[in-house]
């Protein structure tokens, strides 16, 4: 994935993806909650904070994100996002095949698999 920006006289404008099959979501993470460790194998991910502040897992990095910060999911690479004390609310835009199916959960807090 390719983020472009291009400035304008009245601003600028930031595009994600061009002429690609993309799923996107606005995903909310409750205070003092963390989604499953996971891992997909038809998609890769990009994340964008967009409201709140908390950590995610890439890999085997534990990151601290504030509202703008992005990162990039390459498919089968461990991940997780973490609410501290306020709500994460993280634009996903995953490019691949897009199937609910297709997580992999290494650890759960809910028992799911």
């Amino acid at each position: 994935m390719q983020k472009y920006t291009e400035e304008r006289p009245w601003g600028k404008f930031e595009q994600f993806c061009h002429n690609e099959q993309v799923t996107v979501k606005i995903i909310t993470v409750k205070p003092n909650s963390k989604l499953s460790l996971q891992y997909h194998h038809k998609r890769d991910e990009f994340w964008r904070v967009v409201g709140g502040s908390g950590q995610i897992v890439l890999g085997k990095k534990i990151i601290d994100v504030n509202i703008g910060d992005e990162h990039y999911i390459p498919k089968e690479t461990k991940h997780r996002m973490i609410a501290k004390d306020e709500k994460l609310e993280i634009m996903e835009i995953a490019f691949g095949e897009f199937d609910e199916n297709d997580i992999v959960r290494l650890e759960d807090d809910y028992n799911r698999k």
